[in-house]
């Protein structure tokens, strides 16, 4: 057994080193952002979920909602997001970084007027990548938004009603 300095046994592996070429990485698309694709739990031996999405000015990202499972970290690349947090909503800008842990209702969008770019990070992961694609397609028109509903337990992904999050959304016109 290879052991660190303190004598701790090293860390190991359970899942190859995963790269994701820019070039290579599917995408999945919904009228208002585009979500690469960079690696799901089933490449990651379950520890996480990364994806990035790159929203259009003032687009509407999620709803409402929590996971009982994962915590969802977003570090905002470039522009500027608008977030819920439990009755709270503030915006990220480029460069910051935000982990929402489990049961923590939370919502994003766009800031009014802005265009958004973030990494999205889920852990430990979850199969996110089946989510985003159905969700694409709910979007375009392509599948039943009651999928969505369905999926609730198996993606674990719950929407909740937020007042506040409603507000902000009218707010925007």
């Amino acid at each position: 057994m290879t052991t660190t300095k303190k004598n701790e046994p090293a860390p190991t592996t359970d899942f190859p080193p995963v790269l994701t070429r820019a070039a290579d990485a599917e995408t999945t698309r919904d009228p208002s952002s585009v979500m690469t694709l960079l690696a799901d739990s089933d490449h990651t031996g379950g520890r996480l979920t990364g994806y990035r999405s790159t929203f259009a000015e003032g687009a509407v990202g999620a709803p409402a909602h929590l996971h009982t499972r994962a915590a969802e970290t977003f570090f905002v690349i470039d522009g500027a997001l608008q977030v819920l947090l439990g009755e709270e909503i503030t915006v990220l800008e480029a460069g910051d970084f935000l982990v929402v842990p489990p049961h923590t209702p939370h919502a994003f969008a766009a800031a009014p007027g802005r265009t958004a770019d973030v990494l999205f990070v889920f852990t430990p992961g979850a199969g996110r990548f089946d989510y985003l694609r159905l969700l694409g397609r709910v979007m375009r028109g392509e599948a039943d938004p009651q999928e969505i509903k369905d999926s609730s337990e198996r993606f674990d992904n719950h929407y909740v009603d937020s007042p506040v999050w409603r507000e902000a959304l009218a707010a925007r016109g």
